[in-house]
Formats: structure tokens, C-alpha cells, sequence
């Protein structure tokens, strides 16, 4: 696993636990080299946002029982790939992140003053 820091350099904070994300499913936006899609972005989900994804394939709204996943509502935060993100950002849909629980990675596909405009949370811009 990759030093589990966030964008701001300091130690990475769970993204949500209620239902578990990450590419490790250990609720935080942990990756490493295995991560292929860089699972790194914590984002408070918007409707607008959950549309624009599966409108490119990746439905995270419907609830997928069999592997313990309810789908996603607006509001629940979730470890989002760090090019959809992007892509959705670059469309005007881009949804809130958590810069203290989007980890480091991220910023090899997303430019930081990207996120620092749609921040929330303990660290917001």
C-alpha cells in the first residue's frame, strides 16, 4: 500500500465506514500500484454526479447485494476514481470532496486547485 497521506500532506482520515470504501474496503482511499483506476478521491456524491458516471458505465446507485453494496445516494461520501472526478469536474458536474480523506494519489490525475474548489469538510479552501 502506498503511505496513506492525503493531498495535504498529512495523515489520511477514513472516507466513510458506514458503508466500507476503497480499493482495500478498509474506508479509507487507500491505492497502491494494483489500483488501476486510483480510487483516491473521498467525494460527497450528488445526484448530478452519480448520473454523469453512469452515464460512462460505472452505476453506483444501484444496490449490487451480492457484494454487500446498498448503491449510493446523494450525500453518502465514497472513494471515487480520481480520472471520473476529473472527467466530471472537466463537464461541470464534479460533486464536493474531502481534502483531509482524498489520498495523495489523486493529484497524479487531479490538479489540486481542482479539488480545493469543490472541498468540504475539515479542510475546506
Amino acid at each position: 500500500m502506498d503511505e496513506s497521506l492525503n493531498v495535504l500532506g498529512t495523515p489520511l482520515k477514513p472516507c466513510s465506514l458506514d458503508h466500507v470504501t476503497g480499493w482495500f474496503r478498509d474506508g479509507c482511499c487507500n491505492t497502491d500500484e494494483t489500483d488501476r483506476g486510483s480510487h483516491t478521491v473521498c467525494a460527497r456524491v450528488t445526484s448530478d454526479f452519480l448520473l454523469a458516471l453512469a452515464e460512462h458505465g460505472n452505476d453506483l446507485m444501484t444496490p449490487a447485494p451480492q457484494h454487500g453494496f446498498r448503491g449510493l445516494v446523494p450525500g453518502d461520501t465514497w472513494c471515487v476514481c480520481a480520472p471520473s472526478w476529473l472527467e466530471a469536474y472537466k463537464s461541470g458536474r464534479a460533486c464536493p470532496v474531502d481534502l483531509e480523506r482524498t489520498h495523495k494519489g489523486a493529484l497524479k490525475v487531479v490538479p489540486l486547485e481542482f479539488l480545493m474548489e469543490h472541498a468540504f469538510g475539515g479542510a475546506e479552501a
